[in-house]
Order: structure tokens, then C-alpha cells, then sequence
């Protein structure tokens, strides 16, 4: 059996609060009742998963995927495919955006090499799995095989199994790539059946000509590699990218051990369905930390049924808005497991 057969056959159903036990502790928490809104309900996933009112979160780990694409060739991004290895770089010198937002929350950041166009050198904090030197031109060929895209979900797999032994409680998910808002955008009109126009953005910053160009492209590498909806594996490999790929496999992997995990903007949305698609079951361990400004985001998360956390008008990737909405799930954890009950405080029940 395959690495990536063995995960699927692991991954549980969740039921959230199945037997009303974390509603019944937050009804009792001296406040008034649901008074702390959407908190609640992040630290009633949070419990649900980890399968106890007690569960707490002390490790915390982002992982950003990163990998190129052959269609930066179409002139898709307003950057050069060279940034890719660059803001690697930055991350691993810890001066990024996500270095800094990270220290802000606590958590680790993994950055992971999935098919940068480049080589590194082996340091601290960076994860080299790369399955190819950037996927092909999806306006002419398919972005990878469909071994290749099995390779991209392991690596996925195999950096959170690798992180276990550290302590694991939630995960983040983040990326970077130049010109990947132009697979996502392929997947998310593959799997939810929208126009290409409605779910296409600018990216990085494409002025009106671009975009047109931009939604030309997609619609073109649709209509030459012809992914199947019902088979995400073949999305994946006809019009996907490696870095989308390790996140779906990331997703896989965190819920076949009952990790939960904040999905971060666009693209990791991409690599969400992906994962929902391969195996339905993983939806419950997901929560949508925050709606970017791309255009299919909002799309993308309907298919998923996920009402983000935030809404900061993000479109950074990196895993940038899903550690800021770790720290909204652990403040919740942290209502659900340290808040007094209103006996223990001393203080009167309500009338009614």
C-alpha cells in the first residue's frame, strides 16, 4: 500500500461536539451565554478533533510550500520567476512577513522545497522534497504527471509525519510560488464548475490587460489538458502545482492524526479542495482562517462550506493570515480550558 493509500485509510470522521459535552463547559463559563461569538465555536472544532475539553495548544507549526511554475512563461505574474528562490531565502534569514508573524503567534516556520527552480543548500528550517524543477507550461502541457502529483501529496504527507516527533497540536498552511494564483484559479473553476473569469484575480498585482491575459491563459491550459472534476489527482497533475499539491497532502496528513489545520488564502484553499476531493472526511479538520482578495477565494470556500475567521483584505500567502488565525483558534482553546465555571468563580447563574 502507498504512502498516500495508507493516510486516506487513516483519516476518521469528526463530529463536532457529537455528545454536546463542550457546549454544556462553555454554557457553563461565568459570561453570558455564546457571548464570545465565533471563539467558542473555534475552540468547539478544536475539542471536536482532539476528542477532549482539555486539549490545549502548545506547538504550532506553519508549513510553507513552495514551488514554481512553467506558466510564469505567459507573463501571468507582475514578478519574475527568480522571486520564487529569493523570498525562499528571506524566509529562511527569518526577515519575511510570515518570519514575523510567526514569532508574533509561536509558531515554528517549515519551509518546504516542492520544485523550486533552483537549487539549495541544506539548512536549518527548510524541508528540500522537490519532486521537479517547476511543473511544465500548463498553456501547453500538463503541469506534471500523475506520478508526480502523487510525489507532491507525499511530500505533503511525509514533512508533517517528520514534524510529529516534535509535537504537533495544529498546523498552517502557506506557499509560495510566482504565477500560482493561475493553477489555483485552474482548480477551483475545474472543481466548482465556475467561470474562469470569476475566479481569477490579479495576483500579484496585474494591471486590466493582464488580467484578461491571465483568464485567457486559464482557459486555454483547461481546454488543452482537459483535467477530470471527478478525479482531483488528474486536476492536480493537468493544471496544479507542486507546492498545492504538498498542501492537499499536508491536509491529508494532519487529519489522518487528528491535527487540525488552518488553511491559509487562495492557493492552500486550492490544495484544500484538492484534499476534500481525494477524501471527504478531511473538510472537519479544516478551518478557513481568512478571505483573501482574490476574486475565486470566496468561491472556493463555499465549496467547502468554511466561513473564514478574518477578513484583512490578504493577499500575501506565505501562510501570513492562517498563523494570525491560530492565535484567534488558541484564544478560544484557551476560553474552553482556563475560563472559571460561575460556581468556581462565586458568581450568581443567570434567571433564565
Amino acid at each position: 500500500m502507498s504512502l498516500l493509500d495508507q493516510i486516506i485509510e487513516n483519516i476518521e470522521e469528526v463530529s463536532i461536539d457529537s455528545n454536546g459535552g463542550i457546549r454544556d463547559r462553555l454554557n457553563k463559563l461565568a459570561i453570558p451565554s455564546g457571548s464570545l461569538g465565533r471563539l467558542e465555536e473555534f475552540a468547539t472544532i478544536y475539542a471536536s478533533i482532539k476528542g477532549s475539553t482539555d486539549a490545549t495548544i502548545r506547538h504550532k507549526v506553519v508549513f510553507t510550500m513552495a514551488g514554481d511554475h512553467g506558466v510564469c512563461d505567459e507573463g501571468v505574474s507582475a514578478f519574475p520567476q527568480k522571486v520564487t528562490r529569493q523570498m525562499v531565502e528571506n524566509f529562511l534569514d527569518g526577515g519575511a512577513t510570515i518570519s514575523v508573524f510567526a514569532r508574533h503567534v509561536g509558531a515554528k516556520v517549515v519551509v518546504v522545497d516542492c520544485g523550486v527552480k533552483a537549487e539549495f543548500e541544506p539548512v536549518e528550517g527548510l524541508k528540500i522534497k522537490k519532486v521537479g524543477y517547476g511543473t511544465g507550461n500548463i498553456a501547453c502541457v500538463p503541469a506534471m504527471s500523475r506520478e508526480q502529483a502523487i510525489k507532491s501529496l507525499e511530500v505533503g504527507i511525509e514533512v508533517l509525519n517528520d514534524e510529529l516527533c516534535n509535537g504537533l497540536d495544529i498546523v498552517a498552511t502557506g506557499d509560495m510560488g510566482i504565477a500560482n494564483t493561475t493553477p489555483s484559479s485552474a482548480i477551483v473553476a475545474c472543481l466548482t464548475g465556475q467561470d474562469v473569469s470569476k475566479v481569477t484575480g490579479r495576483g500579484t498585482g496585474l494591471n486590466d490587460n493582464g488580467i484578461e491575459k491571465k483568464i485567457s491563459i486559464i482557459k486555454k491550459a483547461l481546454d488543452i489538458n482537459k483535467p477530470d472534476p471527478l478525479d482531483p489527482i488528474d486536476v492536480l497533475a493537468k493544471v496544479g502545482g507542486f507546492e498545492i499539491g504538498g498542501i492537499a497532502g499536508l491536509c491529508l496528513a494532519a487529519a489522518s492524526h487528528r491535527i487540525p489545520v488552518l488553511i491559509d488564502g487562495f492557493i492552500s484553499t486550492a490544495g484544500a479542495l484538492i484534499a476534500c476531493e481525494i477524501e471527504p472526511k478531511v473538510n472537519n479538520y479544516l478551518i478557513s482562517a481568512h478571505i483573501s482578495a482574490e476574486n475565486g477565494h470566496c468561491i472556493a470556500l463555499e465549496k467547502l462550506g468554511k466561513k473564514a475567521i478574518l477578513d484583512l483584505d490578504l493577499r500575501l500567502g506565505e501562510g501570513t493570515g492562517a498563523v494570525l488565525g491560530m492565535g484567534l483558534v488558541e484564544v478560544g482553546v484557551k476560553i474552553l480550558t482556563q475560563m472559571s465555571t460561575f460556581s468556581e468563580a462565586g458568581v450568581s447563574t443567570p434567571n433564565h
